[in-house]
């Protein structure tokens, strides 16, 4: 066993320090820690983007301009044309989805990477009819046309804003996104 390797003992469980751990506090400038069990979310969490697709915020991160968020939708589901100026990751938790662009599925347990300047059009596989997948998107989406001239965008700044009216407007409050931005 590496030397850097402890076994799991009762008393290394988390949550539990050990007489032979002590918490070293985070440098004062450091932000907090994020630990999110969205295991029990009330429904309201939930923003739809479009017909059949709804968003769920983890971390908004303001310094570097990107945003992990749980997004799933229904059949007949769709993300618009899109591209990437930044890379982007994404881990398949159910169903099955893909790119109208690619000829891959993505299932669960799929994890993806899209290079920058990646573009495509997210749907949800109609034979499965479902999708829930985790995304890391490391900057902006530039809605793009047919021709891939660009139509619009988002950013960490505009979804803030979309998500605070939208916890605004469902009783949460729009003091809600203030714990997810870092």
């Amino acid at each position: 066993m590496s030397s850097n390797v402890v076994p799991m003992t009762e008393e290394l469980a988390p949550g539990k320090p050990g007489k032979n751990f002590v918490r070293v506090p985070l440098p004062m400038d450091a932000a907090p820690e994020l630990v999110i069990d969205t295991s029990g979310d009330d429904e309201r969490m939930w923003m739809q983007l479009s017909d059949n697709v709804w968003i769920r915020p983890l971390m908004l991160n303001v310094v570097q301009g990107s945003w992990v968020n749980i997004l799933k939708a229904k059949a007949g589901g769709i993300v618009s044309r899109h591209r990437h100026p930044a890379m982007v990751t994404g881990y398949t938790l159910d169903g099955a989805w893909g790119y109208l662009e690619h000829d891959w599925v993505a299932t669960k347990g799929t994890f993806i990477f899209e290079p920058a300047g990646e573009t495509h059009t997210l749907v949800v596989d109609p034979k499965v009819g479902h999708m829930t997948t985790l995304f890391h998107n490391m900057g902006p989406l530039l809605y793009v046309d047919e021709n891939g001239k660009q139509t619009g965008y988002e950013d960490v700044f505009t979804r803030i804003e979309k998500f605070r009216a939208y916890y605004r407007q469902n009783g949460l409050g729009e003091g809600f996104i203030e714990q997810l931005i870092r």
